[in-house]
């Protein structure tokens, strides 16, 4: 029998992701809450989240300060990817667009928790998704 320890014996790093929100309305309480998503969301799928970066200007640029941030953090070695609630965090549809290329470009996965249409296979009692989370839903 090989000596060698199992897999779950070993220590394994969790992927390291890095949150990113536009929250450039709404007080302290509404942006604890979205952290939170993220970080329940990586603890129940077994990703390190490593720092969450905050648009708060509601000025529309591609390359804002918290995006280039996100963006250099993606280019470290151990980076996996960047999670956000939903899309529209990206801003709106034509910036968005270009945001999930310029993080794939950078050869990061982006993480959506929310999806504003649920799939069918979300639906089904077998298929049911975690990553679903309503917020602000008692």
């Amino acid at each position: 029998m090989d000596d060698d320890l199992i897999t779950e014996r070993r220590r394994v790093a969790f992927p390291q992701v890095f949150g990113y929100l536009r929250h450039v309305a709404g007080g302290l309480r509404r942006h604890l809450a979205l952290v939170h998503c993220l970080t329940e969301y990586c603890d129940r799928h077994e990703l390190a989240l490593c720092g969450v970066f905050t648009e708060r200007d509601s000025t529309v640029i591609i390359r804002s300060p918290a995006f280039v941030g996100l963006l250099d953090a993606l280019e470290l070695p151990d980076a996996y990817g960047a999670v956000v609630p939903a899309l529209s965090h990206l801003g709106p549809k034509s910036l968005g667009t270009e945001r999930k290329r310029q993080i794939t470009a950078a050869g990061a996965r982006l993480i959506v928790v929310r999806h504003l249409t649920p799939t069918p296979e979300s639906t089904s009692s077998l298929g049911a998704s975690h990553s679903f989370r309503l917020l602000g839903d008692a």
